[in-house]
């Protein structure tokens, strides 16, 4: 499959623990800062499958004091980038395209975001630019699926 991207590595390194996990979150805020502001915790990363909670707190209300719609969004971006950065190779690039998002009920606890892809794809076969869905559930604190999204990303060898 190539070689694995530095995130990657990275995630590898630390160990599957909170603590690991927290050092894991905080490093990917400090490179994408926006990510921050849903204070993301990445739980789960592996080819093909990530998952990132957020908790709900009253810097992601909306007007109703639920989980804001698009800081759900932003969640699912978390989920869908990491997936991307464990499962892409570094022989290859990734760069988001486009998001369809469906808001399924109304969010009012902490959120968990799931990114899988059902397969791998074989990306030596990958010689020209190609769209992938990664598809993000997000879920409340009860397992009820609140936002779906899937998410287009474009990936080109380099």
């Amino acid at each position: 499959m190539g070689n694995e991207s530095a995130t990657y590595r990275g995630w590898k390194k630390l160990p599957d623990n909170r603590i690991g996990h927290a050092l894991f979150s905080l490093g990917m805020v400090a490179r994408v800062p926006y990510f921050g502001t849903i204070l993301p915790n990445v739980t789960v990363l592996e080819p093909g499958h990530c998952e990132v909670s957020a908790p709900k707190w009253i810097g992601i209300h909306n007007h109703l004091g639920t989980f804001h719609a698009i800081a759900a969004c932003n969640l699912a971006e978390v989920a869908m980038g990491m997936l991307s950065e464990a499962t892409v190779p570094d022989t290859h690039r990734w760069i988001p395209k486009s998001m369809n998002v469906q808001y399924l009920r109304k969010a009012n606890s902490g959120l968990r975001a799931v990114a899988k892809l059902d397969t791998v794809p074989d990306f030596a076969a990958i010689t020209e630019g190609t769209d992938l869905v990664i598809p993000v559930a997000i879920y409340d604190n009860n397992g009820t699926e609140v936002v779906h999204a899937d998410i287009t990303t474009w990936i080109t060898p380099k």
